[in-house]
C-alpha cells in the first residue's frame, strides 16, 4: 500500500548510502479501505486501496477523497524481482487541502521526472528533469510495502525518493524501527512495530538550510510483524507543507436492518 502512503519532502541532496530492499514477501492482489484523519482525529478523507499483480509487475492505486473536494491519488507500478523496483509513479494533489496543487510522474528506466503545479499567484508551471543514473532504490510510494520486507533486527535502513517540489530533487530517507505499540481488534490485544522516517538533510549548515527550508517532520508507520506483515497505521505529511495526518485502515459499517 503506500501511506506507502507518499512521504513528500522538502527537497535536498544528500550523500548517504541508500540500499534496494530485498523481497521477503511477494505482493499480490489486495483491495482495501482507508480513512485519514486530523491531528485531533477528525475524519478528512475516505480512501481507497487496490493492487493488482501480473508477472512480476504489480500496480498499486492509492486514493483519498477529502470532505472539501481535494483529491490525493498515487499510481505506482513497481517490479519484485529479488528486490523492489520503482518502475513508474503518478501522484495528483489537488483542492484546497493542498498548498500548491501538483501532478508529478517519474519514469523510473529513464529517470525522467515532470512535475506540473500550481504557483501561490493561481498560475499553471512545469518543470520538467531527468536524473541521471536514477538510483534502483527509487522509493516513491512505497514505503509500507518496503516496511513489509525489512528485517526488524537491522538498525538502519535507507532508501530514496524524488521530493515533489517545483524543481524535482533527490531525497534520502532513514528507516528505523522506534519500538512496539499495543492496540485492539474486537477488544483482542495486538502489537505493532512503530517504524520512523527521517528525511537526512546534509551538507554544510548555514547553506543548504536556505535552500531546504526547515527540517520536515518525521513519519511515523505502524507494521504488524510476524509470518504475515502488514500496514496498520501512518502517521506524518502527505506534502511539503502539510500537516501531520493520520492513515488507519477502515472497517466497512453497514446499514441497520
Amino acid at each position: 500500500m503506500n501511506a506507502r502512503l507518499a512521504l513528500l519532502v522538502v527537497c535536498a541532496i544528500v550523500p548517504a548510502v541508500a540500499e534496494s530492499v530485498p523481497v521477503r514477501h511477494t505482493e499480490g492482489l489486495l483491495r482495501g479501505y482507508l480513512v485519514l484523519r486530523d491531528a485531533d482525529g477528525t475524519i478528512l478523507a475516505s480512501g481507497d486501496l487496490s493492487q493488482v499483480s501480473k508477472g512480476g509487475q504489480v500496480t498499486n492505486e492509492l486514493s483519498f477523497r477529502f470532505k472539501d473536494g481535494s483529491v490525493h491519488k498515487e499510481t505506482t507500478i513497481y517490479a519484485q524481482r529479488g528486490v523492489f523496483k520503482l518502475l513508474s509513479y503518478h501522484l495528483v494533489q489537488k483542492g484546497p487541502a493542498f498548498k500548491r496543487p501538483t501532478d508529478m510522474t517519474i519514469n523510473g528506466s529513464n529517470g525522467q521526472v515532470t512535475v506540473r503545479y500550481t504557483d501561490e499567484d493561481g498560475k499553471e508551471k512545469s518543470s520538467s528533469e531527468t536524473i541521471k543514473d536514477m538510483p534502483g532504490d527509487v522509493a516513491n510510494g512505497l514505503p509500507p510495502i518496503l516496511l513489509n520486507n525489512i528485517d526488524r533486527n537491522v538498525p538502519k535502513t535507507t532508501v530514496s525518493m524524488v521530493a515533489s517540489t517545483p524543481k524535482p530533487r533527490l531525497v534520502k530517507l532513514n528507516i528505523s524501527p522506534d519500538g512496539e505499540d499495543t492496540f485492539s481488534i474486537a477488544g483482542s490485544p495486538r502489537k505493532a512495530l512503530r517504524y520512523v522516517v527521517k528525511v537526512e538533510i546534509g551538507g554544510v549548515s548555514g547553506v543548504v538550510a536556505p535552500i531546504v527550508g526547515k527540517q520536515p517532520p518525521d513519519t511515523r508507520i505502524w507494521i504488524v510483524f510476524g509470518a504475515v506483515p502488514g500496514f496498520v497505521k501512518s502517521e506524518g505529511p502527505l506534502c511539503e507543507g502539510c500537516p501531520i495526518w493520520r492513515i488507519e485502515l477502515a472497517s466497512p459499517v453497514w446499514p441497520k436492518p
